[in-house]
């Protein structure tokens, strides 16, 4: 519920006392793809958790399909992430950054995941979507910015 305050051309505020109303949950389906084809090029959920502002425990549940919603702060968050990383290969500039990478890609390679390449971006959030292809090598066109995207507060972002 909102009023203007002021009359016509002010904006609309919620009512006191009121609050205002959440998008529902998503299916976990696009985010789960999307993370799984972020492994495929080497990226990590510890550095995936880093740029989204979640914890590494809710993306490894959202990568391993052990979550089948999520909240649409957390969605959107991994499909901005997505969006810039999808064709890019993380920095490897330290021995703990390769072995992470390296890690990854052997989880994305032993779980048969999809590459971003290989996924229908019109048909990622369509629940029950399932990639036409499995786990392909992927070496990306360059190395991936690192980006922090404001922290969320509260929940995981899962369920």
């Amino acid at each position: 519920m909102t009023h203007s305050p002021a009359g016509k051309g002010t904006p609309l505020l919620p009512l006191p006392g009121r609050r205002r109303r959440r998008r529902a949950w998503l299916d976990a389906g696009g985010t789960r793809l999307r993370l799984r084809a972020l492994a495929v090029m080497g990226h990590g959920s510890a550095r995936i958790a880093r740029a989204a502002g979640a914890s590494e425990q809710a993306v490894q549940k959202l990568a391993r399909g052990d979550a089948r919603t999520v909240s649409p702060q957390l969605a959107d968050a991994i499909a901005a992430l997505y969006d810039a990383w999808w064709d890019k290969r993380p920095p490897e500039r330290t021995r703990a950054e390769r072995a992470a990478a390296s890690a990854a890609r052997r989880r994305a390679a032993a779980g048969n995941w999809c590459a971003g390449a290989g996924l229908d971006d019109d048909q990622l959030d369509v629940p029950g979507y399932q990639p036409g292809s499995g786990w392909l090598p992927a070496s990306g066109t360059d190395v991936a910015a690192d980006i922090h995207l404001p922290a969320r507060e509260g929940q995981a972002g899962i369920a």
